[in-house]
């Protein structure tokens, strides 16, 4: 993978673009001269090799470590320009590592504490969990009532039920879940050793290089302004839908089960565009049904008025950025999900973004 340059470097860089000049131009090494129509060559090439790779990794399945890898050295790219230390690069990624650190080890805590609960935290997760179901049966036509189970013994009855018919998919899940997080740490330990080589080195690149360089570089950057926007997009989504769930419904005297993990999931699925939305949407009625169906209206008119609210977020924060409308994104997601399943959601959009800017910049769109 090319090297991404400095930020001293872009300058220098911008100055040796991968457009074709208007008469011979030397190389970063400075000993040859390349026509226009060989710069021009070496532009397709680099093009080329990216979409190679690109495609590669949606069909390795590595877009996990890619997204890794490009979040930590977006990160790094925010934090270093904060610091004042010499070594700017290289502390920024010593307090992200140190930062996922101990993240990673509160949520292998957090697992472990939730694997060892005691039977009787079990039990009433599985009394609580009926109940909705009761209270779901009296909301629901008489024909699809039916299919619910009856009482915790039922319940648990047809959840072991499950879990012998779907063993091998559980234990195929299980694997695939595993590998997907050992991709992330890899990612992740790669963008910091990338980081911390644009810290430590100039190279003195020849043509091709610079030009994968350059679209390195661009993807990152696309990488960068999406996850950013989508994050500022979710977050305030969540703020909203906290404020209905912990204050507004319980001031009414309603109370939504598991609201704080209401809230969690509307934050992370939110970071997926549009699909995201109707994931958390979808958990917040099911919920609120449960409580009656007077509350899922309810639920339903505040989320519509929160949808209408983000078509001018979205117009705003990612139609700045990106350029794309949330049709566009939906387009992309569409086929990506139908040629690479889930991963072709999630990389789907910033693969967008990060062609849409290509083009931008070579001024064809």
């Amino acid at each position: 993978m090319p090297q991404l340059e400095n930020p001293e470097d872009r300058a220098d860089n911008g100055a040796m673009n991968d457009a074709p000049p208007s008469s011979s131009r030397p190389t970063s090494s400075g000993c040859a001269r390349l026509s226009p129509g060989n710069w021009f060559s070496v532009t397709a090439v680099s093009y080329a090799l990216t979409a190679g790779a690109l495609l590669l990794v949606m069909h390795a399945n590595l877009v996990a470590a890619l997204l890794a890898g490009l979040l930590l050295y977006s990160l790094v790219d925010v934090l270093a320009p904060r610091l004042t230390h010499s070594r700017r690069d290289a502390l920024a990624v010593a307090i992200l590592s140190a930062i996922i650190l101990l993240a990673l080890t509160g949520g292998i805590w957090a697992l472990v504490h939730f694997l060892n609960v005691d039977s009787a935290t079990l039990d009433r997760l599985l009394d609580h969990a009926s109940d909705i179901i009761d209270q779901s049966r009296a909301q629901l036509p008489s024909w699809l009532s039916d299919y619910l189970p009856s009482g915790t013994e039922e319940l648990v009855t047809t959840l072991l039920a499950a879990m012998k018919e779907h063993a091998q998919m559980a234990q195929r899940l299980g694997t695939d879940i595993l590998r997907t997080l050992l991709h992330i740490v890899l990612g992740l330990i790669i963008g910091a050793m990338v980081a911390l080589y644009r810290a430590i080195s100039r190279p003195n690149r020849r043509p091709l290089a610079n030009a994968l360089v350059n679209r390195a570089r661009t993807l990152q950057q696309s990488f960068a302004q999406f996850i950013f926007a989508q994050i500022q997009i979710s977050s305030i989504n969540t703020i909203l839908t906290s404020i209905y769930l912990l204050v507004a419904l319980p001031l009414f005297g309603q109370h939504l089960p598991l609201s704080k993990t209401l809230v969690a999931i509307t934050f992370i699925a939110g970071l997926l565009p549009v699909l995201g939305n109707l994931i958390s949407n979808t958990a917040i009625v099911i919920a609120s049904l449960s409580v009656s169906l007077p509350i899922a209206i309810v639920s339903l008119f505040f989320l519509v008025v929160i949808h209408k609210l983000e078509y001018f977020l979205n117009a705003r924060i990612i139609g700045a950025r990106i350029q794309a409308a949330a049709w566009e994104l939906l387009t992309v997601m569409l086929v990506m999900e139908t040629l690479y399943g889930i991963p072709g959601v999630i990389a789907g959009p910033i693969f967008y973004a990060y062609v849409k800017r290509e083009l931008t910049t070579s001024e064809l769109v």
